[in-house]
């Protein structure tokens, strides 16, 4: 039991250093807009390069995991996330838009490889303690949001540079699982009797796309607040920047506390009840955001958004992972198309945006939750 209690930890702890990562880069893109000189439709051709990385990566992760280890997989998702933030901080003090291309490139392989492989983890571990913890595991990738988040707020406010700020949590996220990692439960074999598909097998399999594309309206969801929250605030209600990034700040304290009653609530009436409230409470967040005209009703959008957009992404990889046998396989699969729209939905409201404004481009997040929904029923568990 020793062992597995050390296992949760250091999974949590690999989940907060990723969200902690992410959430300092989101807070440095306003300044990336304006030091690379982009419009936001080039500003989404530059975020258009993280998701690249993570879809180039992501697919084959499940794979290579079965062949070398969760260990050595995460290890190498630390190394490039770390080149990958390093590149961008230089590419921010010297304006080069190609710098920071490569960099988030670098940084989407990271990212996208770090995450596969902590969900499968999370998923293994998840099933040795025989109840459920993976929105608690997200909700500590939401913890590393809310300090990385709060970090780069005052380090904008304050002009520390790109340089000073992101390379020390990036070195600091690369030491974390590396150290972390050495107390991850040893690699479960596959069953010898029913061999678990590859992850171009695990693409055929119905349940698991139909898994993927409920999670992609629900990545989206969060992933548009990632990276257009703050901005959407600056350009639509007019506030200062450090404001906005308040206000991202409010939104993933928000999901954090959606994740943290998760698993109660998913317990207490299952999969998908639980989904089709939280989609509801994001649609409704994004309506008020829109349309509000008083900072209260703002407020409350934000934090319905957040509330909303806790559950979708870690529902989504625990029913991918409900069979161990193929857990990896099918983890990647739905990982990539989630981290599809996570990080390409972004990049394509930048272009929404540069017609009908940055505010009221948020509102493609409430019109893809409505053929979401009729996809949840796939996320049930199967009878045992």
């Amino acid at each position: 039991m020793t062992s597995i209690l050390a296992a949760r930890n250091a999974v949590g702890w690999a989940f907060v250093l990723n969200g902690l990562l992410f959430a300092s880069w989101v807070s440095r893109i306003p300044e990336a807009r304006s030091a690379l000189g982009l419009g936001n439709g080039q500003l989404g051709l530059l975020l258009l390069a993280i998701a690249a990385g993570s879809v180039v990566a992501m697919p084959t992760t499940g794979t290579v995991i079965e062949r070398i280890g969760t260990v050595r997989v995460i290890r190498g998702a630390g190394a490039s996330a770390l080149a990958g933030l390093l590149l961008v901080s230089v590419a921010l003090a010297g304006g080069e838009v190609w710098v920071a291309a490569v960099g988030l490139f670098l940084y989407g392989v990271g990212t996208g490889v770090w995450d596969v492989t902590m969900n499968v983890e999370g998923a293994a571990v998840e099933r040795h303690l025989r109840r459920t913890v993976m929105p608690r595991f997200h909700a500590g990738f939401s913890f590393g949001t809310v300090f990385g988040s709060g970090i780069g707020a005052g380090a904008v406010a304050v002009g520390v540079p790109a340089v000073a700020h992101l390379l020390p949590l990036a070195l600091l996220g690369f030491v974390g699982v590396v150290v972390g990692s050495r107390v991850f439960l040893p690699d479960e074999p596959v069953g010898h009797d029913e061999p678990a598909p590859s992850a171009w097998g695990a693409w055929r399999e119905p349940r698991t796309v139909l898994i993927g594309l409920m999670v992609l309206a629900l990545a989206l969801t969060e992933g548009a607040a990632n990276d257009w929250l703050a901005l959407a605030l600056v350009d639509g209600h007019d506030v200062e920047p450090w404001v906005g990034v308040t206000g991202f700040a409010l939104f993933v304290t928000a999901m954090t506390t959606g994740r943290l009653l998760g698993p109660v609530l998913l317990d207490r009436f299952g999969r998908m009840p639980v989904l089709w409230s939280t989609m509801a409470a994001a649609a409704g967040g994004v309506l008020l955001i829109v349309f509000g005209e008083h900072v209260l009703v703002v407020v409350l959008g934000i934090a319905l958004w957040g509330l909303g957009a806790s559950l979708g992404f870690p529902v989504g990889m625990s029913a991918a992972a409900d069979d161990p046998r193929r857990a990896a396989a099918r983890v990647s699969v739905v990982s990539t198309i989630g981290y599809a729209a996570f990080l390409a939905g972004p990049p394509f409201l930048g272009f929404v945006a540069d017609h009908v404004g940055t505010l009221k481009a948020l509102l493609v997040v409430a019109v893809l939750l409505v053929p979401s929904a009729a996809l949840v029923p796939y996320a049930r568990k199967p009878p045992s």
